[in-house]
């Protein structure tokens, strides 16, 4: 485990500012490209017309719940492993990589078989009807299938980033989403040899990319790294193993689950003012993670950082990792803000030129935006204290933005004033969110230096 040793070096001892830099940057690229995966579907199925996008549009909360329960699986991967690394207990550090991926595949397993028959009427609940309720069959009908390659993925990468090494996940996720770019336009529209498969041949690119993602984050985890143990274990280790990893990966899995239910319920009231208005409003969600990528990045490495600083005793470095992220996360907030101000609408129009679509999705953009930088605080402390043992309290900063603030006032919003009122409510919940974080943060700080001295 040479490259893991060295990594360990660096996260302990380089400073503080450059490593987070360092680390964040690759993942910036890793994270764009994901963005770029879901904006490619939007665009390309947007020129199939609107029912197709309202139809991708209602997937986008039930994928992301999905995706959620596996980053939720992979934080609490990231944030034992990483503090076994900084304690130098390489063996531990196999037994829990090992322990996280079987995980993985039994959520995989029971996913698929449950999501493969609730798509009628689970997106019935959702508002979906007619022709477009039709079309997230075929697509979910595909999707559900390639579950492995969703899932397995992200628990790997995040083991990966555990160790310091941010440059090959985002590598993986780079070549992952440039094969759903290519394939994109060929399956979806029938372009040379390939048939003509709709909305269906968006969810087969989508796959095909992952499946790439998948066989690099094994190769990494089983040649290279040489992460996994291969001895026949007790029962008692596995399930040592996997209490560990859920004692923080179920709360963070509830954290991530929390934010797309809690979409999918404003998507229902965004469904009262028509298929064109949820269009919008789906293109806004992606633009969203596009615009929160480098965020993201930081709030994937800050994990690792303070998990092997803590396990090493060295508190200071903490502080100064949270403080850092906290500066990083304003500048890049008011930066957005002010570009959405201006070319929302031209951004918006890119995806569909119907004119409801356009206007619902720049007047998200414009109020929302506002309130990034409040965000960022709240995905890095999330983050944060995950690794130190602290994730209901992550978990209840989740639920204080989704269902304590957002779905409330969203459904005040929109009976007093429409499209505006929802989104208001929504910047207004990111940024009460953001302050009571960085206030949480600072008290967990404090208790925990008077409890190592």
């Amino acid at each position: 485990m040479k490259n893991t040793q060295i990594n360990r070096t660096r996260l302990l001892e380089a400073p503080v500012a450059r490593t987070l830099l360092q680390m964040a940057l690759p993942m910036v690229f890793g994270i764009l490209s994901m963005v770029v995966f879901n904006l490619a579907d939007t665009f390309f199925v947007g020129r199939l017309g609107k029912q197709q996008l309202a139809a991708l549009s209602f997937t986008f909360p039930v994928v992301l719940t999905i995706s959620s329960l596996a980053q939720g699986i992979g934080m609490g991967a990231s944030a034992v492993v990483s503090r076994a690394i900084g304690s130098e207990n390489y063996q531990r550090v196999r037994r829990l990589a090992t322990d996280s991926l079987i995980l993985g595949l039994l959520v995989v397993g029971l996913g698929a078989a449950v999501g493969l028959l609730t798509i009628r009427p689970l997106f019935g609940l959702l508002g979906a009807k007619g022709v477009v309720l039709d079309y997230i069959g075929e697509y979910m009908g595909v999707w559900y299938y390639g579950m492995i390659f969703v899932v397995v993925p992200m628990v790997g990468n995040n083991i990966i980033r555990a160790t310091g090494d941010a440059k090959t996940p985002g590598m993986v996720m780079v070549l992952g989403a440039a094969a759903n770019l290519i394939l994109d336009p060929l399956i979806i529209f029938g372009i040379g040899p390939f048939p003509a498969l709709g909305i269906r041949g968006a969810a087969l690119a989508t796959l095909f990319g992952r499946g790439l993602t998948f066989l690099i984050a094994m190769y990494v985890l089983v040649v290279r790294e040489k992460l996994l143990a291969y001895n026949l274990p007790k029962p008692s280790e596995v399930w040592r193993s996997w209490k560990e990893i859920l004692h923080i990966g179920i709360p963070n899995a509830a954290t991530k689950m929390i934010i797309p239910l809690g979409n999918g319920f404003i998507t229902r009231v965004v469904a009262s003012y028509g298929a064109a208005a949820v269009a919008g409003y789906g293109v806004a969600s992606r633009m969203e993670f596009f615009s929160l990528a480098a965020l993201n990045a930081l709030s994937s490495v800050v994990g690792p950082f303070i998990g092997q600083n803590l396990g090493a005793g060295k508190l200071h470095r903490v502080k100064a990792g949270f403080t850092t992220s906290g500066h990083f996360s304003l500048y890049v907030g008011g930066f957005l803000f002010l570009v959405y101000l201006v070319l929302a609408g031209r951004i918006a129009a890119i995806f569909n030129t119907d004119p409801k679509v356009v206007a619902t999705a720049a007047l998200y953009m414009r109020i929302v935006s506002f309130a990034y930088a409040a965000q960022g605080f709240y995905l890095v402390v999330s983050a944060g204290l995950n690794v130190m043992k602290r994730p209901l309290q992550a978990a209840g900063l989740s639920v204080l933005e989704m269902f304590g603030l957002s779905v409330p006032l969203a459904l005040l919003g929109s009976y007093l004033f429409g499209t505006v009122g929802v989104f208001v409510a929504i910047a207004f919940s990111y940024t009460v969110t953001g302050l009571v974080a960085l206030w949480t943060i600072r008290r967990q700080l404090n208790a925990t230096k008077a409890v190592l001295g």
